[in-house]
């Protein structure tokens, strides 16, 4: 098969999908690789990198989506690409589709094999814990008072406390921001809604970092005295409730930081919007808010390197043994195929767009096959089935 890697072209999206590492397997397993010109650039790896590991450097997209079966980059495909995908070419890459319908009726009409490629990991994503690392040492950044903030230094100066933070959700995002923090002198309380996850963060901290049940109310008590917020919580689409809310600012000082690592629209946090990193940051009741979408692109060539690892079995599975058995080997590559063909196959974009979906095993016809588990990416059911 034709393995394609196209230059993301996304505002601030400096990531790489695959690196020359990724390369030399591909086409160490007899399969063509074409790398668009600049495609790692910006992560550190240039093209003749690419060229030395077996790829061909190719000038344009469209030379991508001309000439191969798999065509893969970091984010959403943007509008001007739409007119360039082919009947029956399989797409892996961050669709997110549940929040763009146009996307997604773009890859229905084009008849594509899509997989969201956020779904697909086993162990979580590097994405996740380069997020939560990057936009913690982000929130320190705006905290500066040459940036706006009330200027508290982490971990505290002789005389003078450091930080108090709120870490919302302990997940692997949270869990990789508290590692930074902690580590950084401050003093962090976690809240998740897990009492497990609670322990292991007490736990591995040896108790030096202080856990909470995560409530409106519980939030709400400590953000007098809290001086940057991270949120880390994947809110349930749909849910139109908030964790903080616009009065609730109020509580915290001028000048105090809010980051949003999770950075949904109509999620946990109120007052959010989304920022880029040329325009990081905005100030609301006070509070300055760090959004940016892509927070990892701002290390791009570390986390590109832990993504491109971690995508490398997929695209294996996918070029060697092809689109239905890699979905028998793989539940979490399964799940998270988005498209087939024209049919919807993912559960999650059913139920918020209100389409018609059909579950990957039976578009591919494997519900006969002992297939490898794994649990549903979201909480969001639908039960919108396609009459074929």
């Amino acid at each position: 098969m034709k393995f394609g890697l196209l230059k993301d072209i996304k505002n601030g999206e400096y990531r790489t999908i695959v690196t020359p590492v990724e390369v030399r397997s591909i086409a160490g397993c007899g399969h063509e690789v074409l790398v668009q010109a600049g495609a790692g650039e910006r992560a550190g790896f240039e093209d003749r990198a690419y060229e030395e590991a077996g790829a061909e450097i190719v000038p344009a997209a469209e030379d991508i989506f001309g000439r191969c079966d798999l065509v893969t980059k970091v984010k959403e495909i943007e509008p001007s690409e739409y007119d360039l995908l082919r009947e029956g070419q399989i797409l892996v890459t961050c669709i997110h589709p549940a929040a763009h319908p146009e996307e997604v009726q773009a890859l229905l009409d084009k008849k594509v094999i899509a997989f969201t490629a956020e779904d697909s990991h086993r162990y979580g994503s590097p994405n996740c814990e380069a997020a939560g690392k990057q936009g913690a040492l982000a929130g320190l950044n705006a905290m500066l008072t040459t940036n706006g903030g009330k200027g508290k230094f982490v971990s505290g100066l002789a005389g003078a406390p450091g930080m108090n933070v709120l870490i919302l959700g302990a997940g692997i995002v949270g869990k990789a921001a508290l590692s930074v923090l902690h580590a950084l002198g401050a003093k962090v309380t976690v809240m998740d809604i897990n009492l497990g996850v609670l322990r292991e963060v007490e736990a591995r901290y040896q108790n030096a970092v202080d856990t909470m049940y995560c409530t409106k109310e519980n939030i709400r008590s400590l953000l007098p005295e809290t001086d940057m917020i991270l949120n880390c919580v994947k809110w349930p689409k749909g849910n139109p409730d908030f964790l903080v809310d616009r009065e609730m600012l109020k509580l915290m000082e001028k000048g105090s930081v809010l980051v949003d690592i999770s950075n949904d629209t109509d999620g946990a946090i109120e007052s959010f919007h989304e920022t880029t990193h040329e325009n990081p940051t905005y100030v609301e009741n006070g509070v300055i808010h760090y959004c940016v979408s892509n927070i990892p692109g701002a290390i791009a060539g570390s986390t590109s390197v832990a993504y491109a690892a971690s995508m490398l079995p997929h695209f294996l599975k996918l070029l060697n043994d092809g689109v239905a058995e890699a979905c028998v080997q793989d539940g979490f590559l399964r799940r998270s195929l988005t498209v087939y063909k024209g049919y919807l196959t993912h559960e999650e974009t059913s139920a918020l767009q209100g389409r018609p979906w059909i579950r990957p095993e039976e578009i591919l016809g494997i519900t006969d096959r002992e297939l490898d588990p794994a649990p549903p990416a979201t909480v969001t059911r639908s039960d919108n089935f396609l009459k074929r």
